[in-house]
């Protein structure tokens, strides 16, 4: 039996977590090899793109934003910022109009520094923030680079402090930090009410199914499809093997000959071609059916050098 392999993207339920979902689909599919991509706090709903079997060796290799729509109330803040945790300060918002907001937002968009919410899982010294902050420890967390690429108002509700949002942002973007920011911006406090994830990477909403109940888990007809994951990687570049002998030889784990290959070579979306290959790129290695047989690593040698292989010989 052919083992599964691709990515199920679970529309996850509020109350769950990330790893509840992997849970699920591994009593699913009755394997282990099951990751997900990036974990979504229990009350974010929405898309969480998960690795099935040897899929979860492609995650790393994914790339592309992140997309949000979320509520921020203003008017409080929270120890957590977010409506989980117990408020700390509140204060009345501004009477402000739509185009005021707007202008404000403005100073959230592009690269920015971010600090990241004290209950959080970065990591110091060894020890994730959350965990500390869950003992009452005092400690202080070093801002980082993010990217704020859109950052729309949808809505707001002057009678509520309510603001509706839509955002796309880079990877690492905390968007209880961002209501945080937002509603300290305003002199009144702001914490994050309720946030749906609408893209990770290539996946989407019209991508997503929702996760199969426990009483779902047989017969075989209620597992959720598996998808090909080569359509979620159209920003690398990509090789194809032509013949039977070149797959054994990379599935042995040698090096590809590219130098007099290069028409076989199809450019990615994130990759240019100038005069030159540029090196050290990854590539997408697929057979003649568009099967992911591997990623490997383009040298100075103008080959090909496994990095992933998948069906490994010997």
């Amino acid at each position: 039996m052919e083992k599964p392999f691709g990515f199920v993207v679970i529309d996850k339920p509020s109350g769950l977590t990330s790893h509840d979902c992997v849970n699920r689909l591994r009593k699913v599919f009755g394997i282990k090899k099951i990751g997900h991509s990036g974990t979504l706090d229990p009350l974010v709903t929405g898309v969480l793109p998960i690795a099935i079997g040897n899929a979860t060796r492609l995650i790393s290799y994914l790339q592309g934003s992140k997309a949000y729509t979320g509520i921020i109330q203003l008017g409080a803040t929270t120890k957590t910022d977010d409506m989980q945790g117990d408020i700390i300060e509140a204060r009345n918002w501004p009477i402000i109009s739509e185009n005021d907001l707007n202008s404000l937002l403005k100073n959230f968009k592009g690269e920015i520094l971010q600090k990241p919410p004290i209950f959080s899982s970065v990591h110091i010294k060894g020890e994730r923030a959350y965990k500390k902050a869950r003992k009452g420890e005092k400690f202080d967390l070093i801002p980082k680079k993010v990217t704020i690429n859109k950052l729309n108002l949808i809505s707001w509700f002057q009678n509520k402090g309510e603001l509706l949002i839509e955002v796309d942002c880079s990877t690492g973007t905390y968007i209880r930090s961002l209501a945080r920011d937002i509603g300290d911006k305003l002199g009144c406090g702001g914490y994050l009410k309720r946030l749906r994830r609408t893209k990770a990477y290539s996946f989407n909403e019209n991508h997503s199914v929702m996760l199969p109940e426990k009483s779902d888990f047989y017969p075989e007809v209620n597992k959720p499809k598996i998808l090909n994951p080569n359509i979620f990687f159209k920003h690398l570049s990509s090789f194809e093997l032509i013949s039977e002998e070149e797959i054994i030889s990379w599935r042995s784990g040698r090096k590809i000959s590219f130098q007099n290959n290069i028409k076989r070579l199809k450019i990615g979306k994130s990759n240019e071609i100038k005069n030159s290959i540029i090196h050290n790129q990854n590539i997408l290695v697929l057979d003649k059916k568009n099967n992911i047989l591997g990623i490997g690593n383009l040298d100075e040698s103008f080959e090909i050098k496994p990095r992933v292989v998948f069906n490994a010989l010997g």
